[in-house]
């Protein structure tokens, strides 16, 4: 297993497959706020769905974990606050943050907003480990990203206004989100990823949950079975994804790792315009991909060691 999480192209393939799960919350996040009646603005319902389907990804992990391996269900005690700090951190901060910043940003400005935490990852990596420096190719390869991203999002409308709850919220829950990477990387060296995953989940969901539920109004969320399956689905979504993820931070370096997150919102967008009436596909999509692509092969592109003759 760690061979699969350490091979080039076994690491392109689970990341792909991570980034392509957390595009396809994009369309059905939006799916579901239209299904489940909960209004445009209303932050503490967006929490309140959003904690249960954290707190859904994390039963399932447990679930299994307790099923197949009850031994893994068990943390050292030295290591319980940084797993608690972990699921403030990536669950709770990064998607209170989000949350309340997507009614005062516009689609192309979280895009681009949420996508420095992929800067901000690389930067930390550069500071926090010796041999994950920054360099040419990878500022190649995050300005390439940030491209991508302005393309994939191109013809919406932006303004350079800045507001603390906007913009400023959207930088941290991609500042928060940066930090946990650097928890993600630490914390697996000693906890199976899927354990870190199904207890940073069930943490973080509870905490957003009571955060949530005592600013919710009446009928702000309203279930049908179409948005039950909606829920089940973000749930299996993101407990395979983080899982994945956290393997792939245990078993290599954070920026060569961190670089193919530029994926998920171009997924999200070309997901979106396939799936939800109104939301046109067009030829920057493919350019789009085009230039996050070539970001992150130019970060992970190494030369073959020629032996000498």
């Amino acid at each position: 297993m760690k061979t699969l999480f350490q091979n080039k192209w076994g690491v392109t393939v689970f990341a792909i497959i991570c980034t392509l799960l957390w595009g396809s919350a994009f369309p059905v996040i939006k799916i579901s706020n239209s299904e489940l009646q909960i209004a445009q603005g209303d932050t503490a319902a967006q929490l309140v769905f959003a904690g249960m389907r954290f707190l859904l990804a994390g039963l399932i992990l447990l679930f299994f974990l307790f099923l197949t391996n009850r031994s893994l269900l068990k943390v050292k005690r030295s290591k319980l606050f940084l797993l608690f700090l972990l699921g403030i951190v990536q669950t709770t901060g990064v998607y209170y943050f989000f949350y309340v910043s997507l009614s005062n940003v516009t689609g192309m400005e979280g895009a681009i907003l949420s996508s420095s935490e992929i800067f901000l990852a690389m930067i930390l990596a550069h500071f926090y480990y010796k041999n994950d420096n920054m360099n040419w190719k990878k500022t190649v390869g995050i300005i390439a990203g940030f491209a991508g991203i302005v393309l994939a999002n191109w013809g919406q409308n932006v303004q350079f206004d800045f507001q603390l709850t906007g913009e400023g919220f959207m930088i941290l829950s991609g500042l928060t989100s940066a930090i946990a990477v650097i928890l993600t990387k630490e914390l697996a060296t000693d906890i199976p990823p899927l354990t870190l995953t199904a207890w940073q989940l069930t943490i973080g969901a509870i905490i957003l949950l009571l955060i949530g539920f005592p600013q919710i109004g009446e009928n702000a969320i309203v279930f049908t079975p179409f948005g039950l399956g909606l829920l089940i689905y973000s749930a299996v979504l993101s407990s395979v994804a983080f899982a994945l993820w956290a393997a792939l931070l245990k078993y290599n370096k954070a920026s060569e790792v961190s670089i193919y997150k530029f994926l998920a919102p171009v997924f999200g967008t070309i997901l979106s315009a396939w799936f939800i009436p109104g939301e046109g596909f067009n030829l920057m999509f493919i350019m789009a991909i085009g230039f996050v692509a070539f970001g992150i092969i130019i970060i992970n592109y190494t030369k073959k060691q020629t032996s000498p003759p």
